[in-house]
């Protein structure tokens, strides 16, 4: 499940993109629109920058704008950046791999169920971009 976090970072990337043309967002209007607490969402955007998926422009007509890039960037991609594994367990992560204590790989029923889940999840989110969330007007 996603979390409270990754949840309104898409939604501010969705508002983001449906605004590309407009020039820079203010975070007020983005957290009035989206209904996302001020404070959490400066946090938020500010981790998306720094992430190199936001480009943010101070002063007069400042604010916050999606990298064209970001546009075209795997959802798998952002996630992961956002929230980190997107495997269900440590041992099923492909770039976050943690050997689970007290258990086997090779003989795993759980680890296996777990591979297929990650992998039937990141066929969809590889092939999905913010481009793709955003709804047509």
């Amino acid at each position: 499940m996603l979390n409270k976090k990754t949840q309104y970072a898409f939604q501010a990337l969705m508002y983001l993109a449906e605004h590309k043309d407009d020039g820079p967002v203010l975070i007020a209007d983005i957290s009035k629109k989206k209904k996302i607490p001020l404070k959490f969402l400066e946090n938020i955007l500010l981790e998306l920058r720094n992430a190199n998926i936001l480009e943010s422009k101070k002063g007069k007509g400042g604010g916050y704008f999606i990298k064209q890039l970001a546009l075209k960037t795997p959802l798998s991609e952002i996630l992961r950046k956002i929230e980190g594994p997107i495997a269900m367990l440590p041992c099923a992560s492909l770039y976050f791999y943690e050997r689970c204590k007290n258990c086997d790989e090779k003989h795993c029923g759980l680890h296996d169920t777990m591979v297929l889940v990650r992998d039937a999840t990141l066929k969809v989110l590889d092939n999905k971009t913010i481009e793709n969330l955003v709804k047509t007007k």
